[in-house]
């Protein structure tokens, strides 16, 4: 559900679908879009040869934007926030080990 935050503490091969939290692989009931996420993830997963890729499938969810104000939390998680935190970290040494302000 956040791929590039996946991507960002090096996930070896990454799949990403913008539907909302609480919906990984589509929309309830719809057994159909389901196995198609699953198979399409699966496949991606397989034919990823670089390590922390993302692969964005492309399905869309109708009506995204009131979806994401709707369901996804106003603050993140604990575990979102220490992914970012780590994240953050990591860029900061990677700069300065660089040599970069």
């Amino acid at each position: 559900m956040s791929p590039y935050l996946a991507q960002a503490v090096g996930t070896p091969r990454i799949v990403g679908v913008e539907f909302p939290f609480g919906h990984p692989l589509g929309h309830a009931g719809d057994r159909e879009e389901q196995l198609r996420v699953i198979r399409d993830a699966l496949r991606a997963i397989v034919e990823i040869e670089e390590p922390n890729t993302v692969v964005d499938l492309p399905y869309v969810w109708p009506e995204f934007e009131y979806w994401i104000k709707a369901w996804h939390p106003a603050e993140p998680s604990p575990i979102t926030k220490h992914l970012r935190e780590q994240a953050r970290l990591r860029a900061e040494a990677k700069h300065r080990d660089e040599g970069q302000p």
